[in-house]
């Protein structure tokens, strides 16, 4: 398995000064000091291109936090992946459960990986459960046929990385036990195979991130709130094995 992958999605955060997070988070983990782990920041889209131009050199990488499988057309306000690929980005997070509520189903989200792909990006593919769904004893089987259905085709050899994120757990500070999350990563390493990093993203924090790291078939972590400071987000990536 290669290094491990630690995602932050900024969401709805951050101005034009945000730039600067990246020459802090290097200062703190210098690039001689990340070695086991490769760094992906996803802020909104007008400041891709201002975080990739002040991340070359430090080896910190870039993403979106979605983009449209359409290339061209009459969609006003959308930004497909060429585009991010053009703003300097290298990854795009596909089907977070954020935009899974506002109406993105399974189809679409594989259409957007195959599109990411097309492009010449990485995917980071989400899927999760709800607390019903878990509570039910149904999360197994619904996250095993959530990542089959948003599976992208054919399949280009390119790896696709894959983020479980329970909904449930997204912000609220609750997370899965350790024996949870290892019985899904192991769920979804058996669909997937060894050659595709599988994240946790469901309030990781400084706090709990050790823990979460070290566990079996989990190679990173997609933070939200807690990667908005520098101080925060480089104490989590400290942890990673």
């Amino acid at each position: 398995m290669t290094n491990s992958f630690l995602a932050a999605n900024w969401k709805l955060h951050g101005d034009m000064t945000w730039a600067d997070k990246i020459t802090q988070f290097d200062q703190i983990i210098p690039v001689s000091k990340r070695g086991n782990i490769d760094i992906c920041i996803c802020p909104p889209f007008p400041f891709i291109a201002a975080l990739s131009a002040a991340a070359k050199g430090v080896n910190i990488y870039t993403g979106a936090q979605a983009s449209d499988p359409r290339s061209s057309g009459a969609h006003t306000g959308q930004v497909n992946a060429a585009m991010v690929k053009s703003a300097g980005a290298s990854y795009v997070i596909a089907g977070h459960s954020e935009r899974r509520a506002m109406g993105e189903c399974n189809t679409d989200v594989k259409s957007q990986a195959e599109a990411i792909l097309t492009a010449g990006l990485t995917p980071i593919l989400c899927v999760g459960e709800s607390l019903e769904t878990r509570e039910e004893g149904e999360a197994d089987n619904f996250v095993s046929e959530q990542l089959k259905a948003c599976w992208p085709e054919p399949d280009k050899g390119t790896e696709v990385i894959i983020a479980y994120e329970p909904i449930w757990a997204i912000g609220t500070g609750k997370v899965p036990s350790s024996g949870d999350i290892a019985a899904m990563h192991k769920t979804i390493r058996d669909i997937t195979g060894p050659n595709h990093r599988i994240l946790y993203g469901g309030s990781v924090k400084p706090a709990n991130a050790k823990e979460i790291l070290a566990l079996k078939n989990v190679n990173g972590a997609l933070v939200g709130g807690a990667s908005l400071d520098m101080e925060s987000f480089a104490a989590i990536a400290s942890a990673a094995p």
